[in-house]
């Protein structure tokens, strides 16, 4: 019965995907050419043309915005295909362009400005900047041979000082044409919408919201000074001060003059084929549905199955029995991944992770999880048994930890109506602790052959074995970096927890060993301390308040007093302070003075001092300062950001 009607289907759907590849075929002859960018990504730049320019922050920053590098800068970001504008037999064509610029002066006065280009050439001109925008430079102003025809946007910058205030004008080969005020002021740091359009004869350019009416109108004929085939794009500048040069959004719409169009004949049997091709991988999709209700899915078994040290694959029935079919009396624990339950195979205990169906990354963090721990193996971090999915359901299968997580421990008299725990860690063991979690961190950093970040460093996170030996584990938002050629992982949505997170994360949205360094930092005062890191509903990290309330005792010579009282004074003060020091330096606002786990392990080692620290908690400020000369520390830091794009989204864990 399903094959023939996996048959049915498969002739039904030829049928009308022929027809309707017929139709796109006669529509391609027109010769549409178009685009839609309501945001950048980092996939995106395999259509884009990005000479000193780059994507950060869902925008294309056209001038480099990096600390000492911002000022004598041009950057040019062009549509990788270029467009035929004009033809012998059917003249020249017409487009229509709308974009956002975001442009903002960081010194006073400030930058010179960006340009909407069409262009024959996709190299960024040397020496073009300042004044030339990317353009030209002094030597090849006015040339024909630049080809280039530009819709300027000048901010009256240093080099175009005469200019009273915002202008927009009309650029021939680096040539200014024509020149008209605006009332938008470009470099306020505000969005500006901007459309340009040529119906074959004139150019009109409409700045802000106000489309009645053009900023600037010129009848001009772009055979003169454009080829036959052109890039579309932006340049910018900046000269001996300062500008951010943003392009937010883009969408481009022209018809594409094409002289040597296929027959009709060619593209009825590539629409032919197209629809054959579309039909077998329709039938194959039947099997593929059957194959998954059975209990498969293809797709994450080939992913698993490619790791050099795949899990193992366990059945549903298995782990349902394992955990009588998900009892709410194993449950022991639950986040914003799922729940874990305690189960048993082969008389073997074992904690079972079930992702929540509702869980918006959880396919994501479970193949994250298997494809970043599977290659791990280190006494300090839990080990992964196992894998099901099926049925929808995603379940990991790790080793039991009887003490569960170190926050029952250290946190057992703030959890009010939950379970408490009459067992406190004594000095010794919460010291032990600190430093199996800093050789696992330590490991991750710097023992793997590809480093791992793991983005969510908290003692919910930090499992306790039988003899109360710390195991770092929950690897769903990690990722896996190369040293050799990569320092961070860059994120569309910044991953990990409120009150653990570093002040520039919020900022770069990007990853780095200094964040997982500074997360360790406040687990290690939590420890010491016996309390929560607290405000975790703010996205403003560098008010974190245990931070805030230890550096302030240190300020006042009393920094022991922050050592929990449930130890009842039994501690060791000199490794107290040592541990305390240490943790506020891993906390320093400054990414580039907090120290390695390399260094972290010698100083809980006792081979060497903690790191010195100011008195006062010193204010971020970004770009962060450079200090004078780098050690084995900092070889990590390649920070850079745009200052004017919004925060990314959050996701908590």
């Amino acid at each position: 019965m399903l094959h023939n009607r996996s048959l049915l289907c498969f002739s039904s759907v030829v049928n009308f995907l022929l027809l309707v590849a017929l139709l796109v075929g006669g529509v391609a002859q027109a010769g549409c050419f178009s685009f839609n960018y309501s945001s950048f990504t980092e996939e995106n730049k395999t259509n884009l043309i990005l000479k000193n320019s780059y994507i950060v922050f869902g925008a294309i920053q056209v001038t480099p915005d990096v600390a000492d590098l911002i000022r004598n800068q041009s950057g040019r970001a062009l549509y990788k295909r270029p467009f035929r504008l004009r033809s012998k037999s059917k003249g020249m064509a017409s487009f229509n362009s709308t974009f956002v610029l975001n442009m903002m002066n960081t010194t006073n006065p400030g930058g010179d400005g960006m340009a909407f280009i069409l262009t024959g050439h996709t190299d960024l001109p040397s020496n073009s900047q300042g004044q030339w925008l990317g353009i030209v430079n002094e030597a090849t102003v006015s040339s024909a041979k630049i080809e280039t025809v530009a819709v300027t946007f000048l901010t009256g910058g240093s080099n175009t000082a005469n200019l009273n205030g915002s202008q927009v004008g009309l650029n021939l080969n680096g040539y200014s044409k024509k020149q008209e005020s605006l009332y938008v002021d470009l470099s306020s740091g505000n969005d500006v919408k901007v459309r340009v359009r040529y119906d074959g004869e004139v150019l009109s350019v409409f700045v802000g919201e106000d489309t009645s009416s053009p900023a600037l109108s010129d009848s001009l004929d772009f055979s003169i000074y454009l080829p036959h085939k052109v890039y579309v794009g932006f340049s910018a500048s900046t000269g001996n001060y300062s500008q951010l040069n943003c392009v937010k959004s883009w969408e481009f719409s022209a018809l594409d003059l094409d002289d040597h169009q296929m027959p009709q004949w060619i593209w009825i049997i590539v629409a032919a084929v197209i629809a054959l091709f579309i039909g077998f991988a329709f039938s194959l999709y039947w099997k593929w549905k059957y194959y998954v209700r059975k209990g498969g899915d293809p797709g994450f078994e080939l992913q698993i199955q490619g790791l050099s040290t795949a899990p193992r694959k366990f059945r549903l029935k298995k782990l349902e029995s394992a955990t009588e079919n998900f009892n709410s009396d194993n449950l022991l624990g639950r986040g914003g991944f799922g729940t874990v339950y305690k189960g048993v195979l082969v008389n073997r205990e074992v904690a079972v992770k079930r992702f929540s169906r509702n869980s918006h990354e959880g396919k994501q963090d479970f193949i994250a999880e298997i494809t970043t721990i599977s290659n791990l193996h280190h006494r300090n971090l839990v080990k992964l048994l196992g894998w099901c999915h099926e049925r929808e359901e995603l379940l990991l299968v790790y080793e039991f930890m009887p003490n569960k997580s170190l926050d029952k421990f250290i946190f057992c008299n703030q959890n009010h109506g939950a379970e408490t725990n009459p067992v406190t860690l004594n000095w010794e063991r919460r010291y032990a602790v600190i430093y199996g979690v800093a050789q696992a961190l330590d490991y991750l950093h710097n023992g793997c052959e590809k480093r791992v970040l793991h983005r969510d460093i908290k003692a919910s996170n930090v499992m306790l074995d039988s003899e109360f030996n710390a195991r770092l584990g929950d690897f769903g938002l990690a990722r896996t970096i190369n040293p050799s050629d990569q320092t961070h992982h860059s994120t569309k949505a910044i991953a990990g927890t409120p009150g653990y997170m570093a002040p520039e994360s919020f900022l770069i949205g990007r990853a780095t060993v200094q964040t997982d360094v500074y997360a360790f930092g406040v687990l290690v005062l939590e420890v010491v301390c016996g309390r929560k890191p607290g405000r975790q509903s703010t996205q403003n990290n560098y008010n974190n308040s245990i931070v805030d309330w230890v550096w302030e005792n240190y300020r006042g010579e009393s920094i022991l007093d922050v050592v929990d009282l449930q130890l009842n004074g039994i501690f060791s003060k000199e490794q107290a302070e040592c541990v305390l020091v240490l943790a506020l330096a891993c906390c320093h606002p400054n990414p580039y003075q907090r120290p390695s786990m390399r260094t972290v392990l010698r100083v809980l080692a006792g081979e060497v001092a903690p790191p010195v620290i100011p008195i006062d908690r010193p204010a971020f400020v970004w770009p962060p300062a450079m200090p004078p000369s780098l050690n084995e520390d900092l070889q990590d830091y390649t920070f850079s950001g745009d200052r004017n794009t919004p925060s990314s989204e959050l996701i908590g864990r």
